[in-house]
C-alpha cells in the first residue's frame, strides 16, 4: 500500500505549470558561453526558450537545427532563443558546436528550471518537449504544449509576429 502513493507522486509531482499572462519563472543556470544566464537578465526582449529531453536525439537536434536555420529571423524580432535539457553543460557545448548553434543551451542538471515550468518528464529522467515564449515584461505569452520538430522555427516566427502586432 505504501508503494501506491509513492508511485503517485512519481508519475504526477502535483505541481501546475506557469499559465499564459503568468509571470516566467525565473533562474539562473550554466550555458554554453560559459556563463551564467538568469531570464531576468533577458527583459526588455521576447524570449524562445524552448525544453528538449535529451542532446543528440533524432527530434531534439531536428528542433534545435529549425531554430538554428531561423535564428536570424528570429533575432530580428527582437527575441532571444534559449535551449535547456537536463543533460550536462558538456554535452550541451558539444550539441552546440556539432549542429553551429549560434544561441546558448542551458543546463538543468538539478532539474530546477524543469520543475519551475513544470515539464519534468516520466519519473523526472528528462525534460519533456515544450515552448515558452515570453514578453519583454517576462510574463509567459504563448505556450507550446506540441512541437512539430522539424518546423518548430515557423511554428516561433508565426506566434512571435502574431503576439507582437496583435498584443
Amino acid at each position: 500500500m505504501y508503494f501506491l502513493p509513492l508511485f503517485i507522486e512519481l508519475l504526477f509531482n502535483g505541481t501546475v505549470g506557469p499559465k499564459v499572462g503568468d509571470p516566467a519563472p525565473d533562474f539562473e543556470v550554466p550555458a554554453t558561453n560559459g556563463k551564467t544566464v538568469k531570464l531576468s537578465d533577458c527583459k526588455g526582449s521576447w524570449v524562445v526558450l524552448y525544453f528538449y529531453p535529451k542532446a543528440f536525439t533524432p527530434g531534439c537536434t531536428a528542433e534545435s537545427c529549425s531554430l538554428r536555420d531561423s535564428y536570424t529571423d528570429i533575432q530580428q524580432m527582437n527575441a532571444v532563443i534559449l535551449g535547456v535539457s537536463l543533460d550536462d553543460i558538456e554535452t550541451q557545448q558539444k550539441f552546440k558546436d556539432k549542429h553551429r548553434l549560434q544561441f546558448e543551451l542551458l543546463s538543468d542538471q538539478d532539474k530546477n528550471i524543469a520543475r519551475a515550468f513544470d515539464v519534468l518528464g516520466l519519473m523526472g529522467v528528462y525534460a519533456q518537449r515544450k515552448t515558452f515564449i515570453i514578453d519583454p515584461e517576462g510574463k509567459i505569452a504563448y505556450i507550446f504544449d506540441k512541437v512539430n520538430t522539424s518546423k518548430h522555427d515557423v511554428e516561433v516566427k508565426e506566434v512571435l509576429d502574431k503576439l507582437q502586432h496583435n498584443p
